[in-house]
């Protein structure tokens, strides 16, 4: 499997290359301009700027983007390497804000005291929320037997708070009648880092089975019972090799470990799958909530509408607006800049992911311009 995955990536970054092509080449110095898209390649929105390493870390739901987008601009740009470790949403923030990474990936926003924190790195500025990767957060199980699964939000938030044990419960089969349940204990997997992918998870939860789920939503796991395992490819193997497991994780880990997902109850008239599009379509109902050139997102978690997954989180890269660092400033923008664009973004679907509706696009790319 990890041969596979290896070998998927690394097509998917000849494909992000192919649009690059000649014109991205020769701006960044090289003379070769059959690319890997030869002579015929459309021109692209690479303009590599700047030298050396570049260091960050953060949400582990964006790291087969970021595995994409890195492998794609480091063979534009040869003349910098981009090293993006998938820590969790958590660590990521605070290595950022401890001045250690150029930026961070966060899928969830940031808090006012961490905005005031930043300022002591951000000199004359502060960090600010940059959305780049939208995208359902998948339920995955493994349950001998049962290959379509309906759930709702008050019976997940029983699940993941231990509150129903076995996989034959009445409540589970009242949402599929057809199903042979397997009197087996649930597994219920969770992040033991702290994770926006929890936070988003458990702001599902609370919102849509408030009277279920009594949990406030937060980066760290509060639901009772279950057990723990590290970042997204952490809980998702543990989904994979363990009979009667259930566990949220980022679709495209789904995608990869060829695990089953959950549909949802959200109300409408039919169960919704988890998938790029009908994430986009719940996505497509966010408000920003952040003010000025931070443009964090409100998102809407408890949508009836037809066809819109509910359970989504959107990735932000958190950078400096002001007091960035000289030496990695121009390779920063340069880099946003190019995972924000149309090409950047449309390499997303093939991975499961969700690009980002084109006016938050164009807001981003207008806001990384301005980074200083």
């Amino acid at each position: 499997m990890k041969l596979q995955r290896k070998n998927r990536v690394r097509a998917l970054a000849v494909g992000a290359l192919a649009v690059s092509g000649a014109l991205a080449l020769t701006a960044c110095g090289s003379d070769d301009t059959s690319g890997a898209g030869g002579g015929a390649a459309k021109p692209s929105n690479i303009k590599c700027e700047g030298k050396g390493k570049l260091l960050a870390s953060g949400s582990s739901a964006q790291k087969n983007a970021m595995d994409v987008w890195v492998q794609a601009y480091s063979g534009a740009c040869k003349g910098t390497e981009i090293n993006y470790q998938p820590t969790g949403s958590g660590a990521g923030v605070t290595t950022f804000l401890q001045g250690q990474t150029a930026f961070a990936g966060s899928d969830s926003p940031l808090k006012p005291d961490e905005v005031t924190r930043s300022k002591q790195v951000c000199k004359g500025g502060q960090a600010i929320d940059l959305p780049m990767v939208g995208g359902p957060v998948a339920v995955g199980y493994n349950v001998p037997g049962v290959d379509n699964l309906v759930l709702d939000a008050p019976t997940l938030a029983k699940i993941f708070d231990s509150k129903i044990t076995k996989w034959n419960d009445p409540a589970i089969k009242q949402l599929n009648p057809g199903a042979k349940l397997p009197d087996l204990k649930i597994q219920a997997f969770h992040r033991s880092d702290d994770s926006g992918t929890t936070d988003n998870f458990t702001k599902y939860l609370k919102g849509a089975a408030p009277g279920d789920w009594k949990h406030e939503p937060a980066k760290k796991w509060e639901g009772a019972g279950g057990q723990a395992a590290s970042g997204s490819a952490g809980v998702s193997s543990q989904v994979k090799q363990t009979s009667g497991a259930i566990s949220y994780f980022e679709l495209s880990y789904a995608t990869a470990g060829k695990i089953p997902t959950v549909k949802l109850n959200t109300g409408a008239k039919a169960p919704v799958d988890a998938t790029v599009d009908n994430a986009s379509k719940a996505i497509s109902e966010a408000t920003q909530a952040g003010k000025g050139n931070d443009l964090a997102l409100k998102l809407n978690y408890t949508t009836k509408a037809e066809g819109a997954y509910p359970i989504t989180l959107v990735t932000n890269e958190i950078a400096c607006d002001k007091g960035n660092k000289p030496e990695t400033l121009a390779a920063t923008k340069s880099f946003l800049t190019y995972i924000a664009s149309k090409d950047g973004q449309s390499a997303l679907k093939q991975l499961g992911y969700a690009p980002l509706p084109t006016e938050i696009a164009d807001k981003v790319r207008r806001t990384v311009a301005t980074l200083s």
